[in-house]
């Protein structure tokens, strides 16, 4: 389980609103499952409206960062625009090189956007559902 603050919930659906719709990418930082900092990232994908490739740039940046602040990387969230109930598609199976991180996926499709949250294993190519939390400040 992984416990985000409700203001990063907030900005990582701004960015899934703002980047739609292309698919919008990001990191979550923090420790003992407890997220404390997100990491936009700019998606550099050839094809962006399907699926995302973190900028290495802002990849290498977000990850000093988060070694500064003595954090670990919790989770990796993108975004399905075109999905109400996101689950892993197959490229974002094949493309889990982090096991240890938590994959949150954002849908846009619906009346408001839903965040999911999956231990995905690139090795066994399978994935499951994990429960989060969303606490306030």
């Amino acid at each position: 389980m992984i416990t985000l603050l409700a203001s990063q919930l907030r900005e990582i659906f701004a960015q899934a609103r703002e980047q739609a719709p292309r698919e919008c990418c990001g990191l979550v930082g923090g420790h003992a499952k407890r997220g404390r900092s997100t990491y936009p990232l700019e998606n550099v994908a050839s094809d962006p409206l399907v699926t995302y490739e973190a900028a290495p740039e802002d990849l290498f940046t977000a990850q000093r960062q988060m070694r500064e602040r003595g954090e670990q990387l919790l989770g990796i969230y993108h975004s399905h625009p075109r999905s109400a109930e996101p689950t892993p598609s197959l490229t974002d199976v094949r493309l889990a090189y982090y096991p240890a991180a938590i994959y949150l996926i954002i849908g846009l499709a619906g009346d408001e956007p839903v965040l999911r949250a999956f231990n995905i294993s690139e090795k066994d190519q399978s994935w499951e559902p994990v429960e989060y939390e969303i606490v306030d400040e």
